[in-house]
């Protein structure tokens, strides 16, 4: 393995836990620290990922030791047996663990206050190796520390749930890492989306910016959307900006409105935000969609005072009686239709008494297709004051039924928007 400099600011990451290897769950701790850590400007080099056992950790608590001045561990802090981060750590240098009377305090003040009983597992959480200092959890059982076992090498532990990692990295990791690294520049990242326009498009389109050294722009492509990360290194965050700012107004100006949100808004809160400008509501019909055009707008905190509610209508039945589709339109043109999907938005927008509605039907598949409607055939509808119109779409059906319906949620979140910015 490369051996590293030991420049003094080189941050490793171990995250301990073989559901990651399995890949039960996703490694999210990662991807959060690194970009924490490039905000800080400090140099990170590597990313190692160990199951729960302790000879591997140790085998890589050491080698982190000989290339790295910090090691930030995630996981293997719990009360269960295959929680052995600290106890390895220990070992790893020697140290014999100590019993922490405080530790002790806080973990049963918090086992008890959800009316639970402290066990002896629940001990080991507040066993520490010699000489450590803790790293309060403020919502958790499960406390870190800041221990260094040897000169010129600290070592930094988290448990692996992230709300409580981001908790204790805000308020103790950081001011930690601020106060003991000699920091000389930072790096600030801002990541504009888009949608309607794909990756090798846009990368074209932009192709020389994309040669820029500071700041550096990098594409990543997604369902539906393309990310434009925009990376500054400066000496202050505000000089990251302004050297951001001209980069990003550029983007504007050759992308125009497919270029529809930064950093974490999507394309729900976007629109939720447009039609809130304009005092207006909104409801959803859908059909293959399932309702994940309805859970895409209520992951949005605040949705309700402009996301009224809407319909799952899978079969015709509940498209009769709810929407008011009549027999004779599904019969002659079918559930997968123009007239079908115009006839569901202007059904739920006169039973919710909303200013806008999107109806989404269509085949999803994998089956269920023919010549004439082919499966990943869908309409989608929009119906506003005076106004109702739906666009058919067919989207790739080989990419999978999951594919189809997120396809068609970007897509009616998009067209509404794209109306309600026309009308504007």
């Amino acid at each position: 393995m490369e051996n590293f400099s030991r420049d003094k600011n080189v941050v490793e990451i171990l995250c301990i836990g073989t559901e990651l290897l399995l890949g039960n769950i996703l490694n999210s701790n990662a991807r959060w620290l690194a970009e924490e850590l490039a905000a800080l400007g400090t140099p990170h080099y590597l990313q190692v990922v160990v199951g729960d056992n302790s000879l591997r950790v140790i085998e890589a608590v050491k080698e982190a030791s000989k290339r790295s001045r910090i090691l930030i561990t995630t996981g293997g802090l719990g009360p269960t047996p295959d929680d052995l981060t600290t106890e390895a750590i220990a070992k790893a240098f020697n140290t014999p663990l100590q019993e922490r009377r405080e530790l002790l305090v806080d973990i049963e003040s918090k086992v008890n206050l959800i009316g639970e009983h402290s066990v002896l597992s629940n001990r080991k959480q507040a066993l520490l190796p010699l000489g450590a200092n803790i790293l309060p959890n403020p919502t958790g059982t499960a406390a870190g520390m800041v221990w260094s076992p040897q000169p010129d090498f600290t070592i930094m532990t988290f448990p692996g749930v992230p709300s409580e990692l981001k908790e204790m990295w805000a308020q103790s990791a950081l001011p930690w890492l601020k106060k003991n690294l000699e920091i000389s520049h930072t790096f600030l990242s801002k990541t504009l989306r888009f949608t309607g326009i794909g990756e090798a498009t846009l990368s074209e389109d932009i192709k020389d910016l994309l040669s820029y050294k500071n700041p550096t722009l990098a594409p990543y492509a997604g369902i539906g959307e393309v990310k434009i990360r925009i990376t500054a290194r400066a000496r202050t965050i505000k000089e990251a900006e302004t050297l951001i700012e001209p980069i990003e107004n550029e983007l504007h100006l050759r992308t125009g409105l497919k270029l529809y949100a930064s950093n974490e808004e999507n394309l729900a809160s976007v629109l939720l935000g447009i039609l809130r400008h304009r005092n207006q509501t909104l409801s959803v019909a859908e059909s293959c969609t399932g309702g994940a055009l309805g859970a895409e707008l209520t992951k949005v905190s605040g949705a309700s005072d402009v996301f009224i509610g809407g319909v799952v209508a899978y079969s015709n039945s509940i498209k009769e009686n709810l929407l008011g589709v009549s027999q004779k339109l599904l019969q002659k043109h079918g559930a997968v239709s123009k007239e079908v999907a115009e006839a569901m938005a202007l059904g739920v927008r006169k039973e919710f008494e909303t200013d806008w509605s999107i109806a989404i039907t269509g085949l999803a598949g994998p089956g269920g297709g023919s010549e004439t409607k082919p499966v990943g055939l869908v309409h989608i509808a929009i119906a506003g004051p005076n106004f109702c119109n739906s666009r058919a779409e067919i989207f790739p059906p080989s990419k999978g039924r999951i594919y189809v319906q997120t396809l068609s949620v970007i897509r009616g979140l998009d067209r509404l928007r794209l109306l309600l910015l026309a009308k504007s």
